[in-house]
């Protein structure tokens, strides 16, 4: 480990203007300018760690605020206290006696904890000159079991579980990683089917997916039956019979509602049904997934799941069959790991949120890291892909055939153009300078 310290958290509210083309845009959140709490950690070494939490535009200064309050507990720390026991420096950064009130692990100072950690962890990668997805592929099951905190956990997962789950599949780890670098991991697109879009974008765009390789695809739904079947007719028709579909309410509906919605649109060959009531209402989400299980309709959710007691209680209640860790929502890849050990012991595959600003970028290592350490396999498993933001990225994703193909580039690969911080910084960046009305 390289010896230095942190000598500052820099934080930058970063908004592009995606509503003006509803990119982005969905039943729940119609008019979203995807944005980010853009982190910067510098050291007295040569490098710097870059992270970021995902946000939708009004809302990202409070997050910047967060952050800053973080600040003070990760400048003036060594590099080597922060690595050689991050599993207890997590615990320290969630745990503050005073911060922890505004959530405990939820909420605003959560996303800000994720925003640092991702910046950690490309600080990390960049040290030991790994991609953050080699860095955890080459851990032992002990070290990767010591990154996590077990505390609220341990009635379903314990660390001794944990290591057998890792240590079951040591064996073929390399066989995994060279099939991975060769073929990639499977993506599903969801740039064809944002609710804001026109019938004849979504058909025009489904047709470019498949000529790039895209088997899966997934569509908004849940303001206007109607005019969710006529859209959903529009994709599956494009597609053909063959392709996955799925959709996502974005949390619109009650519970019997959403039942009722779905029962109407199964005849489409729905595969998953995200969101469709309350993140945090996770009987609900048990209720119905019982209801559409006869019609061949999973749930999926965790987007906007707190943490991973939440994620916990819906793996333990039967709630969700798909499991859809964010890499922002969440307190950043040490508390990821836990959730997806514990969706691997209760069977349940991990198909990662990647809709927003730099979230492709960098939960794409999580999953390359699951298949290769903990699942083993790629079936029914699937990485969400949209195709905006990624030229602001000096690493952006690669996709190949309708796969995320694995980058070699040391870090978490979030690292923005200093252009695009100039430009799109809010609210004096020159591009939000010069907009003519107040967002």
């Amino acid at each position: 480990m390289v010896a230095g310290r942190v000598t500052k958290v820099h934080v930058h509210d970063v908004r592009f203007p995606t509503s003006l083309g509803y990119h982005g845009s969905d039943a729940m959140h119609t008019d979203p300018d995807y944005s980010c709490a853009y982190v910067v950690i510098s050291t007295d070494t040569d490098f710097q760690g870059y992270g970021l939490t995902f946000t939708i535009g009004r809302g990202t200064e409070i997050v910047v605020a967060a952050v800053r309050a973080l600040s003070p507990l990760v400048e003036d720390v060594s590099l080597e206290s922060i690595y050689t026991n991050f599993g207890q420096f997590w615990r320290k950064l969630t745990s503050d006696s005073q911060l922890r009130w505004i959530g405990p692990e939820k909420g605003v100072i959560h996303l800000a904890t994720a925003g640092v950690i991702n910046a950690l962890w490309d600080l990390w990668g960049k040290i030991e000159g790994k991609p953050v997805w080699k860095l955890l592929a080459d851990m032992s099951p002990q070290e990767i079991v010591s990154l996590i905190d077990f505390r609220y956990i341990s009635d379903l997962l314990t660390k001794e579980e944990a290591i057998g789950i890792l240590e079951e599949k040591q064996q073929g780890k390399v066989q995994r990683e060279k099939e991975l670098l060769e073929s990639g991991y499977p993506a599903y697109t969801t740039a064809c089917g944002w609710l804001g879009y026109t019938d004849e974008k979504i058909k025009q765009l489904c047709q470019d997916a498949l000529k790039d390789g895209f088997k899966s695809f997934k569509v908004k739904v849940g303001r206007n039956l109607a005019d969710d079947k006529r859209r959903l007719q529009v994709v599956r028709s494009t597609i053909g019979d063959k392709c996955k579909l799925m959709v996502d309410a974005n949390q619109y509906w009650d519970v019997k509602e959403a039942i009722y919605w779905m029962e109407e649109l199964s005849g489409f060959g729905i595969h998953w049904i995200e969101e469709p009531t309350s993140p945090d209402d996770i009987l609900g989400h048990a209720t119905i997934s019982k209801a559409l299980a006869p019609l061949g309709i999973g749930v999926a959710t965790g987007e906007q799941c707190h943490n991973r007691v939440m994620f916990k209680q819906f793996l333990q209640s039967g709630a969700m069959q798909f499991c859809q860790i964010d890499s922002c929502r969440l307190g950043g890849v040490n508390e990821i790991l836990a959730v997806i050990l514990m969706a691997a012991k209760c069977k349940v595959p991990v198909c990662p949120h990647a809709g927003g600003v730099g979230l492709c970028e960098l939960v794409q290592h999580l999953s390359f890291w699951d298949y290769i350490a903990v699942s083993g396999t790629k079936d029914n498993r699937e990485i969400e892909y949209v195709s905006h933001l990624h030229e602001h990225f000096k690493t952006p994703v690669h996709i190949q055939n309708g796969c995320y193909m694995p980058p070699q580039v040391p870090g978490y690969g979030c690292e923005m153009w200093d252009s695009s911080i100039a430009q799109y910084s809010y609210p004096n960046g020159s591009y939000w300078r010069n907009f003519p009305r107040i967002r």
